[in-house]
């Protein structure tokens, strides 16, 4: 009598104490996981963001190349404005 007490009680409790064990150990994996993509997603942000600034910083030099092979600006002009362009 006192063993099917014993494993009446004994039985749930430690099915209940594998319950919570498997399920924060799932929850810690899908945390890491989440915060995985995060950073992926970051970078991926980041390196257009870079892309974008690189290739607004080339259209402006083409422009400025331009306007001094066109003879609008002077060389003076010209390498001051670069100067600026690459200092920002």
């Amino acid at each position: 009598m006192e063993k099917i007490i014993l494993f009446s009680l004994a039985l749930p409790i430690l099915g209940f104490v594998l319950y919570m064990g498997v399920s924060a150990i799932l929850k810690g994996f899908n945390a890491k996981n989440n915060n995985f993509l995060q950073e992926e997603k970051n970078e991926e942000e980041v390196n257009d963001s870079l892309k974008s600034t690189k290739n607004e910083l080339s259209d402006e030099l083409l422009k400025l190349s331009e306007l001094f092979q066109s003879g609008t600006l002077t060389e003076e002009e010209f390498e001051k404005a670069k100067k600026r362009i690459l200092e920002d």
